[in-house]
């Protein structure tokens, strides 16, 4: 019989070489448990945004600026761990939109703590820059539905707020006051759907779950693996 008739392997183990093994035979993929980080970033989102609308809307007077800013500084604190719990998940897209939103708290709390000169126009850019990156978000964020309706709702916010800052017109202003409780609303409601979902372990609000976000609550423990080789942590290349 020819040797190169039995095949690579066959034929190493006559030359007394033992085959290679498979990638797969010996690589192991350690998941580590961990709660979800969403719950708090959502909350945290609903009540920093509710400090600032309040500012805006002038339930509390604009001499109030230093104060809020003391306390929407923790949000930023608070959403930068969510964040980077986030990417230790392996969920992009939650771990972008949460340290998106921390930056604005910081940029936010510095602005009113230091008032520099020209920080209403430089604040205006920034919006408006903030509200195209939120609509990329947002489009990238269609399976998960919460975060989408908390993406959406927050577009108009952040634009009308570039419109307040860039004009200086009172009715703008409030009406992103307005929008922002609106943004504090779906995310509270965002953050007890997710709350009670991870608690119990299914899903008690709904949040329109769809796709991979869907099967990552409802499938087994085999529909949580697919793909998993092309995970950020895992491949070799980002």
């Amino acid at each position: 019989m020819n040797v190169n008739q039995l095949g690579p392997v066959s034929s190493e183990l006559l030359n007394g070489v033992p085959p290679a093994p498979h990638p797969h035979s010996i690589t192991r993929i350690v998941l580590r448990p961990s709660a979800s980080p969403m719950p708090l970033g959502f909350f945290t989102v609903a009540i920093a945004t509710c400090m600032l609308s309040s500012l805006q809307t002038h339930i509390l007077p604009i001499t109030d600026r230093p104060a809020v800013a003391y306390v929407v500084l923790p949000a930023f604190v608070l959403q930068i761990i969510v964040a980077i719990s986030a990417l230790m998940d392996r969920d992009t897209i939650a771990a972008t939109v949460m340290a998106s939103f921390a930056a604005t708290w910081l940029v936010d709390a510095l602005i009113f703590v230091t008032n520099p000169v020209g920080a209403d126009q430089t604040l205006a850019v920034f919006f408006f820059v903030f509200s195209a990156f939120i609509v990329m978000m947002a489009i990238a964020a269609i399976p998960k539905r919460a975060l989408f309706a908390v993406l959406i709702v927050a577009v108009p916010r952040f634009l009308t707020s570039g419109f307040a800052d860039a004009t200086g017109t009172p009715w703008i202003s409030t009406l992103s006051g307005v929008l922002g409780f609106t943004l504090a609303a779906v995310s509270l409601y965002t953050a007890w759907a997710l709350l009670l979902e991870d608690v119990r372990g299914k899903t008690v609000l709904p949040i329109g779950r769809q796709g991979a976000a869907r099967a990552a609550i409802e499938g087994d423990l085999a529909a949580q693996l697919v793909g998993i080789e092309h995970g950020a942590g895992v491949r070799r290349s980002l």
